[in-house]
């Protein structure tokens, strides 16, 4: 259970094998847990999460995401995709991009694969990806991944998020930029009574692709950076 005094209590990068029933109840019914699950998928191609002995198929996957999303309440999904894996080719990156449409992902955290020293990937022998070939599928995975952060953004248009103050904004210093439960990003005017750490209610007024623009309504919670959180050892 989290902590007594906890607002806000974010499950992250869980394999997807262990996003089990129990633990999707628990997200369900404890009310500080957001409702934002990043969960990695690295490829939609079977062929290559077996290559990186993943554990899961891509069904298995979208089953593990389709059993969350019945769960959780307007659940947010981001995750993290690795595009030009060694052997990786167009059919298995066609299979990633279905995935990543099906997903409705509102982030992802995409990478060109790179050779680690050490690794069985970067020994394997298997000829690696043309680095403008694995340039271009990025292009290509961004695409389809902002179009669904866009809508997801746009659909919030109307609501009064609570949003978790983290500063001021780097390109406006007259707004404060916030997190929502579904770590989404608000950008808003600044006000005097607002401190990094505090909570406030903002109405979403606008939306972008990376951002969400909003209205102070009221401050909901002061900062408590002082709070001590005892840690115990197993």
């Amino acid at each position: 259970m989290p902590y007594p005094g906890s607002r806000r209590v974010r499950f992250s990068s869980p394999h997807p094998k262990d996003l089990r029933p129990e633990t999707i109840t628990a997200m369900s019914d404890v009310p500080t847990v957001c409702e934002h699950l990043h969960l990695p998928l690295q490829s939609g191609s079977d062929r290559i999460l077996a290559a990186m002995h993943r554990g899961y198929t891509a069904d298995r996957y979208l089953q593990r995401l389709a059993a969350a999303r019945a769960a959780v309440t307007d659940l947010a999904l981001s995750t993290d995709i690795i595009v030009g894996f060694p052997g990786e080719t167009e059919a298995d990156f066609e299979a990633t991009l279905e995935v990543a449409a099906a997903a409705r992902y509102d982030n992802a955290y995409t990478f060109v694969y790179s050779p680690r020293p050490g690794t069985e990937a970067a020994s394997s022998g298997v000829a690696e990806v043309p680095h403008e070939v694995a340039v271009q599928r990025m292009s290509r995975l961004r695409a389809v991944v902002e179009r669904s952060s866009r809508l997801g953004n746009e659909a919030r248009i109307g609501l009064v998020e609570e949003v978790l103050v983290e500063g001021p904004s780097k390109r406006d210093p007259d707004r404060l930029t916030g997190r929502t439960r579904h770590n989404r990003l608000v950008h808003f005017a600044r006000d005097a009574a607002l401190r990094r750490g505090g909570y406030a209610n903002v109405e979403i007024t606008s939306a972008a692709t990376t951002h969400m623009l909003g209205v102070l309504r009221e401050v909901t919670a002061e900062p408590q950076h002082r709070t001590r959180i005892p840690v115990a050892s197993l």
